[in-house]
């Protein structure tokens, strides 16, 4: 029964953070008219749109910035049990690197990397 308690416990202060949330934002936001009549950038009008879309030639650079950063994700826990566990873990690593190496050169080879 102690399981279910914790879940239903969970569970309340989950939607209690929500609705707290939602009160909080309800008592301290802005009018929705006020700020599309706020100068913006010192008064200056904006020349695009502030959710302009970016060049496409950035996404793939995102991608790949994305999978090295997650895969670091793995390597600060693994660096730190590497020596108790042994070579299990080093050629794990390896796979793990030789995947997203693997990932690079197929983008490399399709283009995905080149600029212009």
């Amino acid at each position: 029964m102690s399981v279910y308690l914790s879940l239903a416990t969970m569970l309340g202060l989950a939607v209690g953070g929500v609705l707290l949330a939602y009160l909080l934002h309800r008592r301290t936001a802005v009018a929705p008219g006020a700020v599309a009549t706020l100068p913006f950038l010192s008064g200056w009008r904006p020349a695009e749109h502030a959710l302009s879309r970016f060049e496409a030639r950035y996404y793939p650079m995102t991608l790949l910035f994305l999978a090295f950063d997650v895969e670091m994700l793995y390597m600060y826990p693994w660096a730190t049990v590497v020596a108790s566990i042994g070579t299990s873990a080093i050629v794990e690593m390896f796979v793990l690197l030789g995947v997203l190496m693997t990932g690079v050169l197929w983008a490399w080879r399709e283009g995905a990397l080149r600029w212009t």
